[in-house]
Protein backbone atom coordinates (compact mmCIF):
# COMPACT_ATOMS: atom_id res chain seq x y z
CA UNK A 1 0.00 0.00 0.00
CA UNK A 2 1.45 3.63 -0.59
CA UNK A 3 2.53 6.15 1.88
CA UNK A 4 -0.42 8.32 2.80
CA UNK A 5 0.27 10.91 5.49
CA UNK A 6 -2.34 13.67 4.25
CA UNK A 7 -3.64 13.67 7.74
CA UNK A 8 -0.65 15.47 9.30
CA UNK A 9 1.13 17.04 6.39
CA UNK A 10 0.06 20.54 7.18
CA UNK A 11 1.80 19.70 11.14
CA UNK A 12 4.85 18.35 9.97
CA UNK A 13 5.56 21.42 7.54
CA UNK A 14 4.28 23.89 10.54
CA UNK A 15 6.88 22.13 12.55
CA UNK A 16 9.66 22.83 10.01
CA UNK A 17 8.52 26.69 8.80
CA UNK A 18 8.39 27.78 12.30
CA UNK A 19 12.21 27.28 13.24
CA UNK A 20 13.44 28.78 9.74
CA UNK A 21 10.45 32.03 10.47
CA UNK A 22 12.01 32.53 13.83
CA UNK A 23 15.46 32.37 13.13
CA UNK A 24 14.94 35.07 10.57
CA UNK A 25 12.91 37.72 12.23
CA UNK A 26 14.83 40.82 13.45
CA UNK A 27 12.67 43.86 13.18
CA UNK A 28 9.88 42.43 14.45
CA UNK A 29 11.53 41.30 17.36
CA UNK A 30 12.25 44.37 18.41
CA UNK A 31 8.89 46.23 18.35
CA UNK A 32 5.73 45.35 21.12
CA UNK A 33 3.81 42.20 19.79
CA UNK A 34 1.74 41.91 23.23
CA UNK A 35 -0.15 45.02 22.99
CA UNK A 36 -2.62 44.15 20.70
CA UNK A 37 -2.16 40.20 21.08
CA UNK A 38 -5.60 38.60 20.72
CA UNK A 39 -7.78 41.77 19.95
CA UNK A 40 -8.94 41.28 16.53
CA UNK A 41 -11.43 38.87 16.40
CA UNK A 42 -14.53 38.56 14.11
CA UNK A 43 -16.25 41.54 15.99
CA UNK A 44 -13.17 43.76 16.03
CA UNK A 45 -13.45 45.09 12.13
CA UNK A 46 -10.04 46.34 10.52
CA UNK A 47 -9.48 48.10 13.29
CA UNK A 48 -8.90 48.00 16.91
CA UNK A 49 -7.97 51.15 19.93
CA UNK A 50 -6.32 51.16 23.11
CA UNK A 51 -6.13 54.02 25.39
CA UNK A 52 -3.12 55.72 25.20
CA UNK A 53 -0.88 56.32 28.52
CA UNK A 54 -2.05 59.84 30.58
CA UNK A 55 0.67 62.43 31.04
CA UNK A 56 0.36 65.35 34.25
CA UNK A 57 2.26 68.11 35.27
CA UNK A 58 2.90 69.07 38.87
CA UNK A 59 3.03 72.54 40.63
CA UNK A 60 5.06 73.93 43.24
CA UNK A 61 4.04 75.85 46.13
CA UNK A 62 5.76 77.58 49.46
CA UNK A 63 2.46 76.49 51.41
CA UNK A 64 0.69 73.45 49.49
CA UNK A 65 -1.95 75.42 48.85
CA UNK A 66 -3.18 74.70 45.21
CA UNK A 67 -6.83 76.02 45.08
CA UNK A 68 -5.76 78.67 42.87
CA UNK A 69 -3.17 76.74 40.65
CA UNK A 70 -4.87 74.58 36.86
CA UNK A 71 -5.82 70.97 37.49
CA UNK A 72 -4.59 68.82 35.27
CA UNK A 73 -6.99 67.21 32.67
CA UNK A 74 -7.97 63.36 32.55
CA UNK A 75 -7.96 63.00 28.61
CA UNK A 76 -8.30 59.39 27.04
CA UNK A 77 -6.29 59.30 23.43
CA UNK A 78 -6.56 56.29 21.81
CA UNK A 79 -3.98 54.51 19.73
CA UNK A 80 -5.25 52.07 16.69
CA UNK A 81 -3.74 49.31 15.16
CA UNK A 82 -5.09 49.05 11.41
CA UNK A 83 -5.05 45.27 9.87
CA UNK A 84 -2.90 45.54 6.49
CA UNK A 85 -2.67 43.20 3.28
CA UNK A 86 -2.12 39.73 4.07
CA UNK A 87 1.12 37.86 3.08
CA UNK A 88 0.72 35.18 1.40
CA UNK A 89 3.23 32.68 0.32
CA UNK A 90 2.10 29.91 -1.68
CA UNK A 91 3.80 26.91 -2.84
CA UNK A 92 2.63 24.25 -6.24
CA UNK A 93 2.82 21.04 -5.06
CA UNK A 94 2.67 18.65 -8.10
CA UNK A 95 4.47 15.40 -7.92
CA UNK A 96 6.39 16.82 -4.22
CA UNK A 97 4.21 15.03 -1.70
CA UNK A 98 6.64 12.61 -1.00
CA UNK A 99 9.74 14.66 -0.95
CA UNK A 100 7.90 16.58 1.99
CA UNK A 101 6.52 14.13 3.56
CA UNK A 102 9.20 12.44 4.07
CA UNK A 103 13.11 13.82 3.93
CA UNK A 104 13.66 17.54 2.12
CA UNK A 105 10.90 19.70 4.05
CA UNK A 106 13.45 21.85 5.85
CA UNK A 107 14.77 22.40 2.40
CA UNK A 108 11.81 23.25 0.37
CA UNK A 109 10.25 25.05 3.74
CA UNK A 110 12.88 27.42 4.63
CA UNK A 111 12.73 29.87 1.38
CA UNK A 112 8.88 29.97 1.78
CA UNK A 113 9.77 31.13 5.84
CA UNK A 114 12.71 33.79 4.81
CA UNK A 115 9.97 35.05 2.23
CA UNK A 116 7.18 35.99 4.63
CA UNK A 117 9.90 37.45 7.08
CA UNK A 118 11.43 39.62 4.65
CA UNK A 119 8.12 40.80 3.48
CA UNK A 120 6.59 41.58 6.97
CA UNK A 121 9.59 43.14 8.35
CA UNK A 122 9.76 45.42 4.63
CA UNK A 123 6.24 46.30 4.80
CA UNK A 124 6.74 47.13 8.62
CA UNK A 125 9.57 49.83 7.79
CA UNK A 126 7.94 50.71 5.43
CA UNK A 127 5.23 51.72 8.15
CA UNK A 128 7.54 52.96 10.33
CA UNK A 129 9.62 55.83 8.43
CA UNK A 130 6.14 57.26 7.33
CA UNK A 131 5.14 57.59 11.32
CA UNK A 132 8.33 58.26 12.88
CA UNK A 133 7.91 61.42 14.68
CA UNK A 134 12.11 62.19 15.25
CA UNK A 135 15.29 62.43 12.82
CA UNK A 136 18.40 62.96 13.70
CA UNK A 137 21.25 63.91 10.83
CA UNK A 138 20.67 65.39 7.69
CA UNK A 139 19.13 63.24 4.97
CA UNK A 140 21.69 61.90 2.60
CA UNK A 141 24.67 62.23 5.09
CA UNK A 142 25.94 59.19 5.96
CA UNK A 143 26.35 57.53 9.18
CA UNK A 144 30.19 57.03 9.91
CA UNK A 145 30.75 57.40 13.43
CA UNK A 146 29.31 56.27 16.49
CA UNK A 147 28.58 59.51 17.81
CA UNK A 148 25.60 59.71 14.55
CA UNK A 149 24.10 56.50 16.37
CA UNK A 150 24.86 57.93 20.08
CA UNK A 151 23.40 61.89 19.02
CA UNK A 152 20.00 59.72 18.74
CA UNK A 153 19.74 58.54 21.83
CA UNK A 154 20.48 61.76 23.21
CA UNK A 155 17.86 63.11 21.36
CA UNK A 156 15.08 60.62 22.65
CA UNK A 157 16.54 60.66 26.67
CA UNK A 158 16.27 64.96 26.06
CA UNK A 159 12.83 64.62 24.87
CA UNK A 160 11.99 62.74 27.87
CA UNK A 161 11.16 59.12 26.23
CA UNK A 162 10.77 56.75 28.74
CA UNK A 163 13.31 54.11 30.11
CA UNK A 164 13.18 50.73 28.48
CA UNK A 165 14.09 48.80 25.24
CA UNK A 166 15.77 51.82 22.90
CA UNK A 167 16.74 50.57 19.23
CA UNK A 168 19.52 51.63 16.66
CA UNK A 169 18.26 49.68 13.40
CA UNK A 170 20.91 49.99 10.70
CA UNK A 171 21.69 48.75 7.07
CA UNK A 172 24.72 46.29 6.54
CA UNK A 173 26.31 48.95 4.83
CA UNK A 174 26.47 51.13 8.15
CA UNK A 175 27.63 48.04 9.82
CA UNK A 176 30.82 48.52 7.34
CA UNK A 177 30.92 52.00 8.14
CA UNK A 178 31.14 51.76 11.84
CA UNK A 179 33.77 48.76 11.87
CA UNK A 180 36.68 50.62 12.10
CA UNK A 181 34.96 52.07 15.61
CA UNK A 182 33.59 48.67 16.67
CA UNK A 183 36.99 47.78 18.85
CA UNK A 184 35.93 46.23 22.10
CA UNK A 185 31.80 46.74 20.60
CA UNK A 186 31.33 43.43 19.59
CA UNK A 187 28.58 41.02 20.27
CA UNK A 188 29.16 37.43 21.96
CA UNK A 189 31.28 35.87 19.53
CA UNK A 190 30.70 31.98 21.85
CA UNK A 191 28.21 30.90 20.03
CA UNK A 192 28.72 29.65 16.97
CA UNK A 193 25.19 28.64 15.82
CA UNK A 194 22.94 31.90 15.74
CA UNK A 195 19.70 33.06 14.99
CA UNK A 196 19.36 36.26 12.62
CA UNK A 197 18.50 38.23 15.24
CA UNK A 198 21.08 37.25 17.80
CA UNK A 199 24.01 38.02 14.48
CA UNK A 200 22.14 41.36 14.15
CA UNK A 201 23.14 42.48 17.05
CA UNK A 202 26.18 44.43 16.28
CA UNK A 203 27.31 45.61 19.84
CA UNK A 204 26.35 45.00 23.35
CA UNK A 205 24.23 48.10 24.06
CA UNK A 206 25.97 51.35 23.14
CA UNK A 207 25.26 54.56 24.76
CA UNK A 208 21.69 53.04 25.75
CA UNK A 209 20.68 51.76 22.46
CA UNK A 210 21.03 48.18 21.09
CA UNK A 211 22.12 48.47 17.82
CA UNK A 212 20.95 46.14 15.81
CA UNK A 213 21.74 45.48 11.60
CA UNK A 214 18.94 44.38 9.26
CA UNK A 215 18.62 43.85 5.59
CA UNK A 216 15.11 44.66 5.62
CA UNK A 217 15.30 48.22 5.55
CA UNK A 218 12.84 50.22 3.68
CA UNK A 219 13.32 53.75 1.87
CA UNK A 220 11.40 56.49 0.65
CA UNK A 221 11.27 58.85 -1.92
CA UNK A 222 11.18 62.45 -1.47
CA UNK A 223 8.93 64.69 -2.59
CA UNK A 224 8.77 66.65 -5.94
CA UNK A 225 8.29 70.06 -5.14
CA UNK A 226 11.99 71.72 -6.22
CA UNK A 227 11.16 75.05 -3.73
CA UNK A 228 12.15 73.18 -0.64
CA UNK A 229 11.46 76.22 1.47
CA UNK A 230 7.79 76.79 2.57
CA UNK A 231 5.69 78.36 5.02
CA UNK A 232 2.67 77.72 7.22
CA UNK A 233 -0.52 79.45 5.68
CA UNK A 234 -2.56 79.33 8.12
CA UNK A 235 -1.93 78.38 12.32
CA UNK A 236 -2.73 74.73 12.99
CA UNK A 237 -4.80 73.74 16.00
CA UNK A 238 -2.28 73.21 18.76
CA UNK A 239 -4.25 71.55 21.07
CA UNK A 240 -4.01 68.00 22.99
CA UNK A 241 -7.52 67.21 22.35
CA UNK A 242 -7.28 67.37 18.43
CA UNK A 243 -4.62 65.42 18.29
CA UNK A 244 -5.18 62.45 20.95
CA UNK A 245 -6.42 60.00 18.72
CA UNK A 246 -3.35 59.69 15.56
CA UNK A 247 -1.33 62.33 16.87
CA UNK A 248 -0.87 63.77 13.12
CA UNK A 249 -1.51 66.84 12.43
CA UNK A 250 -2.49 69.00 9.83
CA UNK A 251 -0.50 72.02 8.33
CA UNK A 252 -2.23 74.52 5.30
CA UNK A 253 1.20 75.22 3.92
CA UNK A 254 2.73 77.41 1.20
CA UNK A 255 5.25 78.41 -1.11
CA UNK A 256 6.59 75.05 -2.76
CA UNK A 257 6.41 74.22 -6.60
CA UNK A 258 3.21 74.78 -7.90
CA UNK A 259 0.95 72.20 -9.79
CA UNK A 260 3.14 69.54 -8.85
CA UNK A 261 1.67 65.74 -7.96
CA UNK A 262 3.81 64.40 -4.94
CA UNK A 263 5.21 67.40 -4.08
CA UNK A 264 5.89 66.24 -0.69
CA UNK A 265 6.16 62.88 0.03
CA UNK A 266 5.11 60.13 3.11
CA UNK A 267 8.30 60.18 4.81
CA UNK A 268 9.71 63.57 4.34
CA UNK A 269 10.85 65.81 6.74
CA UNK A 270 10.04 68.96 7.81
CA UNK A 271 12.39 71.25 9.78
CA UNK A 272 11.09 74.61 11.36
CA UNK A 273 14.05 77.22 10.83
CA UNK A 274 12.52 80.36 12.99
CA UNK A 275 15.23 82.35 14.95
CA UNK A 276 14.64 84.20 18.33
CA UNK A 277 10.85 84.90 18.96
CA UNK A 278 9.38 82.98 15.96
CA UNK A 279 12.39 79.35 16.84
CA UNK A 280 10.15 76.64 17.49
CA UNK A 281 12.09 73.47 18.84
CA UNK A 282 11.33 70.45 20.99
CA UNK A 283 11.03 70.47 24.76
CA UNK A 284 11.50 68.07 27.77
CA UNK A 285 7.84 66.60 27.62
CA UNK A 286 8.38 65.66 31.46
CA UNK A 287 9.91 69.02 32.57
CA UNK A 288 8.47 71.00 30.14
CA UNK A 289 11.93 72.70 29.74
CA UNK A 290 13.96 73.58 26.58
CA UNK A 291 17.28 71.68 26.01
CA UNK A 292 19.92 72.25 23.53
CA UNK A 293 22.35 69.69 21.66
CA UNK A 294 26.09 69.46 21.76
CA UNK A 295 26.43 72.80 20.24
CA UNK A 296 24.60 74.61 22.60
CA UNK A 297 21.45 75.34 20.72
CA UNK A 298 18.53 74.72 20.58
CA UNK A 299 17.02 71.70 18.68
CA UNK A 300 14.84 73.14 15.79
CA UNK A 301 11.10 71.25 15.49
CA UNK A 302 10.98 68.56 12.85
CA UNK A 303 7.74 66.44 11.69
CA UNK A 304 7.50 63.75 8.68
CA UNK A 305 4.89 63.67 6.12
CA UNK A 306 2.47 60.83 6.99
CA UNK A 307 0.85 60.95 3.26
CA UNK A 308 1.69 62.36 -0.37
CA UNK A 309 0.44 66.00 -0.82
CA UNK A 310 -0.36 67.42 -4.13
CA UNK A 311 -0.09 71.37 -4.27
CA UNK A 312 -2.33 73.55 -6.06
CA UNK A 313 -1.72 75.94 -8.77
CA UNK A 314 -0.97 78.53 -6.16
CA UNK A 315 1.57 76.51 -4.49
CA UNK A 316 -0.25 75.72 -1.59
CA UNK A 317 -0.84 71.91 -0.39
CA UNK A 318 -2.63 70.53 2.91
CA UNK A 319 -0.21 68.03 4.48
CA UNK A 320 -0.36 65.26 7.05
CA UNK A 321 2.37 64.99 9.82
CA UNK A 322 3.21 63.42 12.99
CA UNK A 323 4.45 64.21 15.49
CA UNK A 324 1.63 67.07 16.61
CA UNK A 325 3.17 70.02 17.48
CA UNK A 326 1.15 70.46 21.11
CA UNK A 327 1.16 73.93 22.94
CA UNK A 328 -1.45 74.53 25.68
CA UNK A 329 -1.31 77.43 28.49
CA UNK A 330 -1.19 74.24 31.14
CA UNK A 331 1.40 72.64 29.44
CA UNK A 332 -0.01 69.13 30.49
CA UNK A 333 1.31 67.86 26.59
CA UNK A 334 3.15 70.55 25.29
CA UNK A 335 6.13 69.39 23.17
CA UNK A 336 7.07 72.45 21.38
CA UNK A 337 8.70 75.77 22.95
CA UNK A 338 6.10 77.86 21.06
CA UNK A 339 3.18 77.18 19.01
CA UNK A 340 3.18 76.99 15.40
CA UNK A 341 1.76 80.44 13.72
CA UNK A 342 0.88 81.23 9.81
CA UNK A 343 3.96 82.47 8.12
CA UNK A 344 6.34 79.79 10.15
CA UNK A 345 9.23 78.93 7.56
CA UNK A 346 10.25 75.63 7.32
CA UNK A 347 12.90 73.56 4.93
CA UNK A 348 11.99 69.85 3.25
CA UNK A 349 15.34 68.76 4.28
CA UNK A 350 16.78 66.39 1.32
CA UNK A 351 16.80 66.70 -2.66
CA UNK A 352 14.16 66.48 -5.01
CA UNK A 353 12.53 62.64 -5.95
CA UNK A 354 16.08 61.09 -4.02
CA UNK A 355 15.86 57.75 -2.50
CA UNK A 356 16.98 57.89 1.34
CA UNK A 357 17.14 54.57 3.39
CA UNK A 358 17.49 55.71 6.72
CA UNK A 359 18.53 53.66 10.08
CA UNK A 360 15.43 53.64 12.46
CA UNK A 361 15.96 54.80 16.63
CA UNK A 362 13.07 54.13 18.68
CA UNK A 363 11.74 53.02 21.86
CA UNK A 364 10.06 49.19 22.08
CA UNK A 365 7.01 50.93 22.49
CA UNK A 366 6.73 53.38 20.05
CA UNK A 367 4.99 50.79 18.13
CA UNK A 368 2.92 47.45 17.74
CA UNK A 369 2.14 44.46 15.43
CA UNK A 370 -0.43 42.45 15.76
CA UNK A 371 -1.39 39.30 14.30
CA UNK A 372 -5.08 38.62 13.38
CA UNK A 373 -5.96 34.40 13.92
CA UNK A 374 -7.05 33.65 10.76
CA UNK A 375 -10.14 31.18 10.36
CA UNK A 376 -8.97 27.79 8.61
CA UNK A 377 -9.93 27.34 4.66
CA UNK A 378 -12.33 24.29 3.75
CA UNK A 379 -9.08 22.51 3.33
CA UNK A 380 -6.51 20.93 5.71
CA UNK A 381 -5.49 23.37 7.48
CA UNK A 382 -2.84 23.76 10.60
CA UNK A 383 -2.80 27.19 12.50
CA UNK A 384 0.55 28.06 14.68
CA UNK A 385 1.20 31.00 17.07
CA UNK A 386 4.43 32.24 18.25
CA UNK A 387 5.38 32.85 21.96
CA UNK A 388 4.96 36.67 21.04
CA UNK A 389 1.62 36.17 19.35
CA UNK A 390 2.65 36.33 15.57
CA UNK A 391 -0.01 34.03 14.09
CA UNK A 392 0.50 31.73 10.68
CA UNK A 393 -2.19 29.30 8.82
CA UNK A 394 -0.80 26.82 7.02
CA UNK A 395 -2.99 25.44 4.10
CA UNK A 396 -2.89 22.43 2.08
CA UNK A 397 -5.40 21.82 -0.89
CA UNK A 398 -6.42 20.95 -4.52
CA UNK A 399 -7.33 21.83 -7.62
CA UNK A 400 -9.08 18.50 -9.00
CA UNK A 401 -9.50 20.19 -12.35
CA UNK A 402 -5.36 21.44 -12.74
CA UNK A 403 -4.55 17.86 -11.27
CA UNK A 404 -2.64 19.90 -8.88
CA UNK A 405 -2.03 20.73 -4.93
CA UNK A 406 -0.71 23.73 -3.20
CA UNK A 407 0.41 24.64 0.43
CA UNK A 408 0.62 27.89 1.09
CA UNK A 409 1.43 30.16 4.33
CA UNK A 410 -0.52 33.09 5.58
CA UNK A 411 -0.37 36.09 7.78
CA UNK A 412 -2.42 39.03 8.34
CA UNK A 413 -0.70 41.32 10.77
CA UNK A 414 -2.06 44.88 11.97
CA UNK A 415 0.67 47.90 12.95
CA UNK A 416 0.06 51.08 14.96
CA UNK A 417 1.43 53.96 15.86
CA UNK A 418 1.90 54.35 19.95
CA UNK A 419 3.64 57.57 20.02
CA UNK A 420 5.38 58.83 16.99
CA UNK A 421 7.68 61.19 19.61
CA UNK A 422 9.30 57.72 20.82
CA UNK A 423 10.54 57.48 17.10
CA UNK A 424 12.95 58.59 14.47
CA UNK A 425 14.85 58.68 11.41
CA UNK A 426 18.98 58.22 11.55
CA UNK A 427 21.12 59.92 9.64
CA UNK A 428 24.76 61.12 9.76
CA UNK A 429 25.88 64.63 11.18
Amino acid sequence: MANNLSSNITRKIMRAFLPAFEKQRVLTKTVDTQTFQGKFNPASGDYVDIKRPHQYFSVRTSGGDISSSTDNSILSGKATATVQNYITVAIPWTNKEEALSLDQLEEIVRPAAETCVIELETSFCDYMIKNAGLSYGTPGTVVDAWSDVAGCKSLMDSIGVPAGEHYYVMNPYTVQNLASAQTGLSADPSRLVQTAWEKAQISMPFAGLQAVSSNSLSSWTSGESTDRTGALAATPTATYVAHKDTMIQTLSVTGLTASKTGALKAGDILEFTGTGSSARSYINVRTGKPFTNASGAAVKWRCVVTADADTDASGDATVYVANAAIKETNGQYNNISAALTSGDVFTILGAVSTAYQPNLFYHKSAFAIAFVKLPKLYSTDTVAVTSDGVAIRLSKYSDGDANTQTIRFDLLPAFGTMNPLFAGKGFGV
